[in-house]
């Protein structure tokens, strides 16, 4: 235990403290002075945190050689006392829990001031008798990689030993721009890293969503940062993704009877495209869309980058596993769910048991074109439940609604198919906006079948062109397309007649890969 000389005061940081660079923050302002004393079982914490190469461990570190930095110019008396945790906890709330129980239990056997930034950490301290100073928010500077976006940035690009370089546009029509002609050392994008970290842990709006060796997916305010390292990346890289603008359902300009549609009828909505065209940012204005018609809304999201009202509840897919979000939008029953950023199995069965249990659905899947987003369900559920789960794709380009896509459930002969008894249920997939049948999805055998019907219809011309080859190749004989293929009725004397031609439609048949029968007529 430290000593204690008369007068002086013995200030104890937690982890919290540390993390958000909280300690050398009341230094510099004059609020803390004197000794400050680390205990071993943070030290501990901060080194296996490291260890894992999460970056709350080398904020945490850093924060400490400030400190150090601050000891040896004589401003302040850095020490470091307390017992090493001996069984170390595997789980890490509990951990976490325990470093802060030693730190309390420390301040309190010392006499000293507990400093933290937890709202709990301090409320515990407070009913202890112990003095606490809570950490509060300080006021937001612009951070370091802040520098690098100008009003027109959607993106930006750092990386050790590389020059800073810049997405520069809007959806579907940018450039790459180099920012610097000077490389970024592993120094700068480290400190940029802890900068974001320590602003992350003192700030409402922001949250570290995942943190994983090697990896760190931080939401701060309306930055998307991932932050990635050594021995998952080459080298130190953060990338910033930010939305260019915030925009209303109307000004989409959608057709009057989409907007109908999303009034009335439709419950199962896929947003669907390719990365960086605009599905969040559409997403996120339909959301708005239905809170303003008094409907509840809630999403799911990780990370939570989706920029809402309070009115709309946004829950961390990191932070509870699949269960949990199912028990807890069953009980609460929303209108409308946003599931954003749909990937994995249990995401599409997530969706599906929460829009079978009549709860409306918007989910938001990478796509590269309208119909990839229906077949991503394909063998994740049933087929049949597809359209019960899917009324209306939305499929965005370069900002903009580039097609819409009705899915319905019929039971017909396939597009295709000549033998009456081969009808079987079909899930028709159809433009919205013209009705025109574009897919067909089917069973046949054992296998699912994916039909573009345009395509099919396309042969229709193909026909057309092999009727009249062949009335070049037989003059006024008849001929006519029967269940898809082609048949030339000749009589006894017309076939004597062209007998040597025949040969000629076995050609046009292999050409065109289309049956040619001959039918003699008594």
């Amino acid at each position: 235990m430290a000593l204690r000389i008369a007068g002086e005061t013995i200030y104890v940081p937690d982890l919290t403290a540390l993390t958000q660079g909280a300690v050398s923050r009341l230094i510099d302002e004059g609020s803390v002075s004197g000794r400050i004393v680390i205990h071993r079982a943070m030290l501990q914490l901060l080194e296996y945190n490291a260890s894992k190469g999460r970056v709350i461990g080398y904020a945490g570190l850093e924060e400490l050689r400030r400190l150090r930095q601050y000891n040896d110019t004589g401003i302040i008396k850095l020490e470091f006392a307390g017992e090493r945790l001996r069984g170390f906890i595997e789980d890490e709330e509990q951990l976490v829990g325990e470093v802060n129980s030693l730190i309390r239990e420390y301040a309190y056997s010392v006499n000293g001031v507990l400093i933290t930034g937890n709202e709990l950490q301090y409320q515990v301290a407070k009913s202890m008798g112990i003095q606490v100073v809570l950490v509060k928010d300080k006021e937001r500077g612009r951070l370091g990689f802040e520098k690098y976006f100008s009003e027109n940035t959607m993106s930006v690009h750092l990386k050790e030993g590389v020059v800073p370089v810049a997405k520069i546009g809007r959806p579907g029509e940018w450039k790459f721009v180099k920012l610097s002609d000077t490389p970024l050392t592993r120094q700068e994008i480290e400190q940029m890293a802890n900068e974001i970290i320590e602003a992350t842990r003192s700030r409402s709006d922001a949250f570290i969503e995942i943190d994983r060796a090697g990896s760190t997916i931080v939401q701060l305010g309306a930055y998307r940062i991932v932050i990635t390292r050594p021995p998952l990346s080459d080298g130190w890289e953060i990338t910033a993704v930010r939305p260019l603008k915030k925009l209303r359902l109307e000004d989409y300009n959608l057709p009057p009877e989409l907007v109908k549609r999303l009034n009335e009828r439709a419950e199962g909505i896929l947003i669907a495209g390719a990365p960086g065209m605009g599905k969040t940012t559409f997403a996120q204005a339909l959301a708005e869309y239905y809170m303003r018609m008094n409907r509840v809304v809630k999403t799911i999201e990780s990370p939570r980058d989706m920029i809402l009202p309070p009115d709309i509840t946004q829950y961390s897919k990191h932070y509870a596993d699949t269960g949990e979000l199912h028990d807890i939008l069953l009980l609460s029953r929303p209108d409308y769910t946003v599931f954003d950023e749909m990937r994995n199995d249990e995401d599409f069965k997530l969706f599906a048991d929460l829009r079978l249990a009549g709860i409306g659905m918007i989910g938001v899947v990478h796509a590269t074109t309208p119909i990839d987003a229906i077949q991503r369900f394909i063998g994740r559920v049933e087929l049949g439940m597809i359209p019960s789960i899917i009324d209306t794709v939305i499929f965005i380009k370069n900002g903009q609604i580039d097609k819409v896509y009705e899915v319905k459930m019929t039971v017909k002969l396939p597009t295709g198919l000549r033998e009456a008894e081969l009808s079987r249920p079909v899930i028709e997939v159809k433009d919205f906006l013209t009705g025109e049948l574009e897919y067909e999805i089917y069973t046949f055998g054992e296998q699912t079948i994916v039909v573009p019907v345009k395509k099919l219809r396309g042969k229709q011309g193909i026909h057309e062109k092999i009727i009249e080859e062949i009335g070049k190749i037989m003059p006024e004989v008849d001929v006519r397309m029967e269940n898809g293929d082609i048949v030339i009725t000749l009589s006894r004397q017309d076939l004597k007649k062209y007998n040597r031609r025949i040969k000629r439609l076995r050609k046009l048949e292999e050409k065109y890969n289309i049956p040619v029968r001959v039918k003699v007529e008594e």
